[in-house]
């Protein structure tokens, strides 16, 4: 038998060959994005979302167009899969739209802007702040790593937060080959740059170099957190029409809130304002004038209307200041512990918890720098000097409580937190360090192409959730789903690597057979992912 030799080859090939290849090694997790395109073959050629069992889903506010389509056909809302960690059971579908930020030292402004006292907001100055976004989409192919999908267009919104820069949504400008913006009541479009992505929030910092571009901008000013009952106007570029949009409403709810394009939890608002494919990105004002959020997606159901979420001002500045501190973005941390309530009074009898309040520690990740003072069975009762209760909340604002995880949300990267826990009826403080969580299958490939490596005909790449997403999770099998969804990295780095493709070749003296090799190798793991670039 011939000895199997792997060789470098070049990530501009259009086809496979006889040889390795590996092409950009960071890894890259699934989107539901709405500006994925339809997939060129296979099943994924549809326009438009399969039927679903369920009638909910959440979608995203953009607007994609195609070569070749009509104009009306430009609101384009594909399907996502379901977020196993986030533990969605709805799918999750988002859209472009535009955002818009302000602030030179990336710290918010709080003063009261100009507003028209007349409630007329043809002329308030706020409005000019607003850009449309024109964005050009090169996305990988995750099945066949070695090329891309065609390329698509979408539209969606920003606005000005001062210094050269401007906020919009991440899913705005995801495998962005170009981004233009366009001022109010301007014909030119000037080219943009993506200075940042946060995943987790859906925020993208993006900046225009052009000075003319700039003349007699003024940034917004962002105001504090709403109460319930605020008005609220949400202003972008949604379809419909070509010019800027205003619509208005009033703020529903605020929660910890689930992000569908970063499948992760944090501070939400809910709007009954329209929120429309184009709106992603755009700001939302309250009645004085002020940013009070970003809008970003929507919930769709049969039983529901009139779902609309927006980024709050906390979770903006917590990017912003992410970004000023470290020269990046570096996401949010977690404590890296599965919690659960401690409603159950005899449970806590059992647990000698003496009062009504904390969360019992189910199972420690083991990449989180809590499993070094904490382990399964202990309560945690207070969080840098926060009461914890039997919920899982905490106190917020006056009357108000709110999910526990909120507080994790507003720390940083590196921070140290005081956890004060009863283990074994004793009560004790201990200290850890603050991570951001390591996936084992990542929901996002961070900067290019996903790495893949060709053997002898066999292709190989890293399980990822794009990928699970294009392959469909019924081909995928349910030992390897299984895996994908509940297991935790062991270390830093873990990665599944499965066999994806096989191709006959002039070089094997056997005929290769993918089912017996996808099963035997569908589960391995690599302590060093290095090997795949």
């Amino acid at each position: 038998m011939a000895a199997m030799a792997a060789v470098l080859a070049s990530p501009s090939c259009s086809s496979p060959s006889l040889s390795c290849q590996s092409s950009c090694s960071s890894r890259r997790s699934i989107f539901a994005c709405s500006h994925r395109p339809p997939r060129s073959r296979k099943k994924s050629l549809r326009k438009g979302p399969p039927a679903r069992k369920n009638g909910d889903e959440f979608k995203g506010v953009s607007q994609k167009r195609f070569p070749g389509r009509g104009k009306d056909e430009r609101a384009y809302l594909p399907p996502d899969g379901s977020r196993g960690e986030a533990g969605w059971s709805q799918s999750m579908v988002f859209g472009s739209a535009g955002l818009q930020k302000k602030d030179k030292d990336l710290v918010y402004d709080l003063r009261e802007q100009q507003f028209d006292d007349t409630g007329n907001l043809q002329d308030a100055a706020f409005l000019n702040a607003v850009v449309k976004v024109y964005c050009t989409h090169t996305a990988p192919d995750y099945s066949l790593p070695w090329q891309k999908q065609r390329q698509y267009t979408s539209t969606a919104s920003a606005f000005m937060i001062g210094d050269g820069k401007l906020l919009t949504n991440a899913h705005c400008v995801e495998h962005d080959t170009q981004v233009k913006l366009k001022r109010r009541g301007d014909n030119t479009k000037f080219v943009a740059k993506v200075l940042a992505r946060g995943i987790e929030c859906d925020i993208a910092l993006l900046s225009v170099e052009s000075e003319e571009f700039w003349r007699g901008a003024e940034p917004l000013c962002f105001g504090r957190l709403p109460c319930l009952q605020d008005s609220v106007t949400v202003v972008g570029y949604p379809l419909g029409g070509d010019t800027i949009s205003v619509t208005k409403g009033v703020v529903s709810r605020i929660e910890v809130t689930s992000y569908a394009h970063g499948a992760s939890d944090l501070l939400g608002i809910q709007i009954d304002a329209a929120i429309n494919p184009g709106n992603s990105g755009g700001p939302a004002f309250n009645d004085r004038g002020e940013c009070i959020g970003v809008a970003f997606q929507v919930f769709r159901s049969e039983e529901a209307e009139n779902i609309g979420y927006v980024i709050p001002t906390t979770v903006v500045s917590h990017f912003l200041n992410d970004y000023e501190r470290n020269g990046k973005y570096t996401g949010f941390p977690c404590l890296g512990v599965l919690l659960q309530k401690l409603e159950n009074p005899a449970l806590r009898a059992c647990l000698r918890v003496p009062s009504n309040e904390g969360v019992l520690v189910r199972r420690v990740e083991p990449t989180s720098a809590a499993g070094n003072v904490l382990k399964e069975g202990d309560v945690i009762v207070s969080f840098d000097g926060v009461s914890v209760g039997c919920e899982g909340t905490i106190p917020f604002r006056s009357t108000e409580r709110i999910a526990f995880r909120y507080l994790i949300s507003q720390k940083f990267s590196g921070d140290v937190s005081e956890l004060g826990i009863i283990r074994e009826g004793s009560s004790m403080k201990v200290k850890t360090v603050l991570r951001p969580r390591v996936h084992l299958v990542p929901y996002h490939i961070e900067g290019g192409q996903p790495s893949y490596l060709i053997i002898a005909g066999l292709v190989f790449t890293p399980l990822s959730e794009p990928l699970i997403d294009e392959e469909c999770e019924d081909s995928i099998g349910l030992k390897l789903l299984a895996k994908a969804r509940y297991s935790l990295a062991r270390f830093k780095g873990e990665e599944i690597v499965i066999l994806s493709q096989s191709y006959s070749t002039k070089k094997s003296y056997y005929s290769w057979r993918m089912p017996q090799l996808f099963f035997r190798l569908r589960v391995c793991t690599l302590s060093q992912p290095n090997f795949l670039q």
